[in-house]
């Protein structure tokens, strides 16, 4: 072995021991942080976005941006375990996008549950079997989750966060030759995104809706003559092959979760808000709604009707206002 590379590993080394001291420095003092709190909220939404904009502003490379936001975040996630593990319910069940934004949003420290539907993640919130829920509410090519938006309305539940996921789908298969595969899975959204590839690759195999892309991948693990759509997540988990890579139409796909909870999220600096609205309908309601956002230059991102369920014909309003820095006074 090269005296330079003896050199470089014993420095790695010690840099090694400088990190771990500070890491259990850093704890000691998030768990003094818990205790100073008592009872108050322990986990602070706004805190930990203003945390992760800050370091990774401060990044000096060579490690990407998005890197460093991971590590610190799963750092976050342990310290905030000792003093209270967080349990958080989402839209599964596992090996969902849902639940790989639950993880990129909070770290793997906390304890995380799947649910059926859209439904049980806000009952489990609002009942306090669960800290906060993570669920899908818009895509960028199928558009918004009407079940989620119809639940925000009907139940007494708050924003605490949002998250951003880059949606890859992937076609995966107990088989590696496309040429045996008789059936294709897939969840309807998942189908929808993936339309034109699949109508130039597999233009006549049949496709069978399900109920997610995690089912369609359980699917596909007892059939070996099937494949499915569905994330890298769910490959992993069931043991398929990925047949084909990122087929999504769009190569931006994103798909935007919000993290719902019983608590009110502070301002962070960089935020976002969201309203739902109703008025008359009568010439101008629509003009009355909006004139008074134009007035004080809030600049609408989404806006969008939903029936109410009150009457027919009725509708309500729901609006998302871009991320603004925080105004004072």
């Amino acid at each position: 072995m090269s005296d330079d590379l003896q050199r470089l590993r014993a420095e790695i080394d010690r840099l090694d021991e400088e990190v771990l001291a500070r890491l259990s420095r850093r704890a000691e003092i998030a768990h003094e942080i818990g205790r100073v709190k008592g009872g108050a909220v322990i986990y602070r939404p706004e805190r930990e976005a203003q945390v992760l904009r800050r370091i990774t502003s401060l990044n000096p490379g060579p490690l990407a941006d998005a890197t460093i936001g991971r590590i610190f975040r799963e750092i976050m996630s342990a310290c905030l375990a000792l003093e209270q593990p967080l349990r958080i319910v989402y839209f599964g069940p596992e090996g969902t996008f849902t639940e790989s934004a639950a993880k990129k949003h909070f770290g793997s420290a906390p304890l995380f549950s799947a649910t059926a539907t859209i439904d049980e993640v806000f009952r489990a919130v609002e009942a306090g079997h669960a800290d906060y829920g993570v669920v899908p509410v818009e895509n960028s090519t199928e558009g918004a989750v009407g079940r989620t938006l119809d639940l925000l309305l009907q139940m007494p539940i708050k924003i605490c966060g949002e998250v951003m996921l880059r949606i890859h789908q992937q076609l995966l298969s107990r088989t590696e030759r496309l040429d045996d595969v008789k059936r294709l899975y897939s969840h309807s959204q998942s189908l929808a995104q993936c339309h034109e590839w699949l109508n130039r690759n597999l233009p006549s195999l049949p496709r069978v809706p399900v109920a997610s892309n995690a089912e369609a991948a359980r699917m596909a693990a007892e059939d070996a003559e099937s494949c499915a759509i569905a994330g890298e997540a769910a490959a992993g988990r069931y043991g398929l092959i990925q047949l084909a890579r990122d087929i999504e139409d769009d190569p931006n796909n994103t798909t935007r979760f919000l993290v719902i909870g019983k608590h009110d999220a502070g301002p962070s600096g960089r935020d976002k808000t969201s309203i739902v609205c109703a008025s008359q309908n009568k010439a101008g309601a629509m003009y009355a709604l909006l004139e008074p956002l134009a007035r004080h230059g809030v600049s609408m991102s989404k806006f969008e009707s939903r029936p109410s369920r009150a009457g027919l014909w009725e509708y309500v309003f729901y609006g998302t206002s871009r991320a603004t820095r925080a105004r004072s006074g």
